[in-house]
């Protein structure tokens, strides 16, 4: 009888174990970062490529991309940011625009870049060498729970303080730093300001393997029409895109990042 009430207790205990674990929050694969108390989080990176299924397949096959759709608009979707590919062949890639690089933190290094090696793309110290001249850097946190979660946008810009001051008073984000360089910090991830090198300005976006970054935005019309207020510059107005289920609009930032702000995003 002893035993049998040992075994039973054993189970009842295993039993709750596993009980706690199911009700326990868990962060969902494609969710976005909670927005910040301007109602803004970093959202998407747009992308041109001369071949988009080769794009597509190394993000899939390297990085565990998940294809979803919002209306018609295939996505691929990562930890914190939903990546979009439009066959489009870029003017250029990456670097030498105001937008350098996207970052991603990994749980491990080593095995992403055996990913990456599989599949022939080039990897020299944390930068990648992806398709269509794409750069991406790796930041290794081997105690995250998912295996890659989007980190930073990485602009270039001669003067990063005053880009920063326009990040943090248009989207509310909060003042920061990474390697004692500025930063525009969001809730889970952040913008950084990489200093120009060279006599060459940074050009701007539009056009280039990143032709824009993103932003989810709650309210999405009152939103836009402060920033006409503010004086920021609109590119493509407030509108609502049915087939994509989704409201966009398009600004431009002081230095020619172009940046598409959503309502609609979140969830897909």
């Amino acid at each position: 009888m002893l035993k049998k009430a040992q075994i039973n207790a054993h189970a009842f205990v295993m039993l709750c174990a596993l009980l706690c674990r199911c009700l326990l929050p868990v962060p969902a694969f494609a969710q976005l970062a909670a927005p910040n108390d301007s109602g803004v989080s970093i959202s998407h990176i747009h992308l041109f490529s001369k071949d988009p299924d080769t794009q597509k397949k190394t993000w899939i096959d390297a990085f565990g991309a998940q294809v979803t759709k919002t209306g018609t608009l295939e996505v691929l979707r990562l930890p914190g940011v939903f990546i979009i590919i439009n066959k489009n062949e870029p003017t250029a890639g990456s670097s030498g625009s105001t937008a350098d690089h996207i970052g991603f933190s990994v749980k491990d290094l080593d095995g992403i870049k055996a990913k990456l090696a599989a599949a022939n793309v080039q990897v020299e110290g944390p930068f990648v060498a992806m398709p269509d001249g794409l750069r991406l850097e790796l930041v290794e946190d081997k105690a995250q729970t998912l295996p890659v979660v989007m980190h930073h946008i990485h602009l270039t810009t001669v003067n990063g303080e005053v880009l920063r001051k326009w990040y943090v008073k248009t989207f509310g984000a909060e003042n920061g730093t990474r390697r004692n360089l500025p930063s525009a910090m969001f809730n889970g991830n952040e913008v950084d300001f990489l200093p120009a090198s060279g006599a060459t300005t940074p050009v701007p976006t539009k056009g280039r393997v990143i032709d824009h970054i993103g932003f989810e935005v709650k309210n999405l019309e009152m939103f836009v029409k402060q920033l006409q207020a503010d004086g920021v510059r609109v590119e493509a107005p407030y509108r609502e895109m049915p087939n994509l289920d989704l409201k966009v609009a398009v600004i431009v930032d002081p230095v020619g990042t172009r940046i598409e702000l959503t309502e609609g995003l979140r969830g897909k």
